[in-house]
């Protein structure tokens, strides 16, 4: 299995390392090229809006196989999203690709940015959630499954091959969710 992370900016290394210790091979992907022959795809987090120019700019986004299993956090949670309320930039560009509306920067500004006990549906131990100027989900339809609250807000869904979180796993030293998205999400059927 061949893993691509968007290496446009934000947290692309830290994918990169947290999906090597999964014994995965992992590719940088920049250019519509790079995406062949990969299984799945991690978006990082970063400037939702200079990403969404990158993915038209590059063709990267019409270069996205459907059904490519893809892990979007923070950034690549609003790409993933159908719909984006709040604090909008016009002409932002999202790849629509599950069901859920999301909210820019709900959480505050860089300065507003915590760490908070998330509680994972697949295991009792609390994930570390590391929040930075994070979107909030603020709907989904009944297609979506929510694999993650904090409180009683979802912050880590799943529909289908695509796997959307609020905060930012590849932050912490905890591979739970790098390890849920490569075994459950983007495992060859």
């Amino acid at each position: 299995m061949i893993v691509g992370v968007l290496a446009v900016q934000g947290s692309f290394a830290e994918h990169l390392q947290a999906l090597q210790g999964l014994a995965v091979d992992v590719r940088l992907v920049r250019s519509p090229e790079e995406l062949e022959g990969i299984s799945a795809l991690v978006i990082p987090g970063g400037e939702s809006t200079t990403i969404g120019d990158f993915l038209d700019k590059q063709g990267l986004g019409d270069a996205i196989e459907e059904g490519l299993p893809i892990f979007g956090t923070c950034a690549g949670m609003i790409l993933l999203a159908k719909k984006m309320v709040g604090k909008q930039k016009e002409g932002q560009s999202l790849l629509k690709k599950m069901d859920i509306t999301v909210e820019r920067n709900a959480y505050g500004r860089q300065t507003e940015s915590f760490e908070a006990g998330v509680k994972l549906a697949w295991d009792d131990q609390p994930f570390p959630g590391v929040f930075i100027r994070a979107p909030r989900i603020t709907e989904y339809s009944t297609d979506v499954s929510v694999l993650a609250w904090r409180g009683d807000v979802a912050v880590l869904v799943r529909q289908g091959r695509y796997l959307a979180c609020a905060f930012h796993p590849e932050l912490t030293n905890d591979a739970r969710i790098h390890r849920y998205f490569i075994e459950e999400v983007a495992k060859n059927d």
